[in-house]
């Protein structure tokens, strides 16, 4: 039936997009009305219990989103840093408490106190802060978004290299042209790139799996709602290297025959699609997109999507069918995206930071690439800080660098006491400060560890932060994203959250037994590495924390 949706939802292509349209409808009032949705159902042929069941999976279309005014970062760094409920509290002098909702996350961990209010994103430290922006959109004066953090190299420039100008930037596509596809592929294959969203996949085998399918139509896609809380890195490359993310889906296009680049980026982010969709707007202009670019026979377009509030369309499936106008539900695999993907056709899903390393990798070479780091990690990581760092903020770093240099020479070592340093986002490795010693940015060490990279976001937990409110915290959250498909996901984080949260507040303990039941089966029955990841941190909490947490189990 899925696939069936796909074909209607494909009618209309990619640049009239239902998913969009439904976003747009849900402007006024929070979420799209009844009538408006049943008039989407007809327009793209499918029923109208679709529509609505797509609408209501959404934070920021679903019903219960409607009339809400602001909004309060909920993510883990914030609550590690315990900013929020004053936050919340000073809001509410402002706004109902019923207009005010949540969100996850801001990409503000450096700084923390964040919350959402007109389309805009803020962090305040003061009540007063909190009250101008409330009354006026200005914070000390000034209009609009005022965060600044550290941008720091300690390395290669990779990601963080200056940006010259959009035709000098953009002439390589002109010799990565003239060289040709097969020349182009073999640089990324060189390169030994692997993905930066956490699975470390080789990107050229994606781009080759995908050139070879013969179809009428291929599309390259970038995941930008990877929203793991904690990570910032994907908001930086966006607002600050957007050209990067292009350039890299361009020549993805170029490589496996495909003609058109989905942007996918987050709700939480609306400086990343203002900002986005300017750039986009400048290659237009400049003759860099379109039919025939500057003579040369390549044909590309764009269309920037704004998601809807579901940290589950970081999974590319789930993604692809947000895109369609279907609930963002995984889907099983095989087939893969760059087979049966978007609307059915051969696709190509990478996350921001694996495309903006493109231009880099063709200008360069993939050798000088493969030069940078050692083994199978290789080039650079992006780092994002989180504000229990001394200098906290957004770090590029050879890969194989000792993490003990980042966290103590870098970024300065930390601001109070910390016991555990989440690296990786929820479904990442939960590193207690006495193994930093032992662990190097890359790949390989952190599996060795019994760790998880993912997209290298660094989290604190404090001292005085219970750890067993904060595997609570990662059960809770994995219960709300979940997407529902399959049971150990959907019921078993309900589960676990309704454990953890027992035992801090009733007569209860957790048996151990049916807790490690219920972590072997999330991990090996989900179809997607919510539900199949979340084990693996408290795997790391219950073994590192055993002294503080056995209060708590039988």
């Amino acid at each position: 039936m899925s696939k069936n949706l796909s074909e209607l939802s494909g009618r209309k292509g990619l640049k009239y997009n239902l998913f969009d349209e439904l976003g747009k409808l849900a402007i006024e009032d929070g979420t799209p009305n009844k009538d408006a949705l049943a008039k989407a159902a007809d327009e793209f042929l499918i029923g109208k219990a679709n529509t609505y069941g797509t609408a209501s999976f959404y934070d920021f279309m679903r019903p219960e989103n409607k009339g809400k005014k602001a909004y309060v970062c909920n993510g883990s760094a914030c609550l590690c840093a315990g900013t929020q409920d004053g936050v919340r509290t000073e809001l509410e002098k402002h706004y109902k408490a019923d207009e005010i909702g949540d969100m996850c996350c801001l990409g503000r961990c450096h700084e923390n106190g964040a919350f959402h209010i007109d389309g805009k994103n803020y962090s305040a430290k003061t009540a007063a802060e909190i009250a101008q922006i409330a009354t006026n959109g200005k914070q000390n004066g000034v209009q609009g978004n005022q965060d600044k953090y550290a941008i720091e190299c300690y390395g290669t420039q990779v990601l963080t290299a200056p940006f010259p100008g959009v035709d000098a930037y953009y002439e390589l596509l002109l010799s990565m042209i003239e060289r040709g596809q097969d020349a182009c592929l073999e640089d990324i294959k060189k390169s030994n790139i692997r993905g930066r969203g956490g699975a470390g996949f080789p990107m050229w085998i994606k781009l080759d799996g995908c050139r070879k399918q013969d179809a009428d139509q291929k599309f390259i896609v970038c995941n930008a709602d990877e929203g793991d809380p904690g990570a910032y890195t994907d908001r930086y490359l966006l607002e600050e290297q957007p050209h990067s993310v292009l350039f890299g889906m361009m020549m993805a296009g170029f490589i496996t025959g495909a003609d058109y680049g989905a942007v996918y980026i987050r709700a939480e982010y609306p400086e990343a699609i203002e900002i986005t969709e300017n750039a986009i707007k400048d290659l237009y202009a400049k003759g860099w997109l379109g039919e025939n670019i500057k003579g040369t026979g390549f044909n590309y377009n764009f269309k920037v999507i704004k998601a809807q509030g579901a940290y589950i369309c970081g999974e590319e499936t789930a993604l692809l069918n947000s895109i369609e106008g279907q609930r963002p539900e995984v889907r099983v695999r095989p087939p893969y995206p760059v087979v049966n993907g978007l609307f059915n056709k051969p696709t190509i899903v990478n996350n921001v930071e694996t495309l903006a390393a493109v231009h880099y990798i063709l200008e360069k070479g993939g050798d000088n690439y493969a030069s940078i780091g050692g083994g199978k990690s290789t080039g650079t990581k992006l780092l994002s800080l989180d504000s229990h760092f001394n200098k906290p903020g957004m770090y590029e770093v050879d890969m194989g660098t000792p993490l003990k240099e980042v966290v103590y020479n870098i970024a300065g070592g930390f601001k109070k006491p910390v016991k555990a340093v989440h690296i990786g986002g929820p479904l990442g490795g939960l590193v207690p400060t006495h193994k930093i010693e032992d662990l190097t940015i890359d790949f390989e060490s952190f599996a060795q560890e019994g760790f998880l990279l993912g997209h290298a976001s660094m989290l604190c937990v404090p001292e005085e932060f219970p750890m067993v409110k904060y595997l609570e915290h990662l059960f809770e959250f994995t219960s709300h994203e979940s997407c529902g498909k399959c049971f150990p996901c959907r019921l078993g984080a309900k589960r676990g959250s309704e454990m953890f949260h027992k035992a801090q507040n009733e007569d209860y303990k957790i048996d151990r037994e049916l807790l490690n039941d219920l972590i072997h089966t999330m991990e090996t029955g989900s179809l997607c590495a919510l539900g199949g990841g979340v084990p693996l941190p408290i795997r790391n909490g219950l073994m590192y924390f055993e002294d503080e947490l056995k209060e708590y189990l039988s």
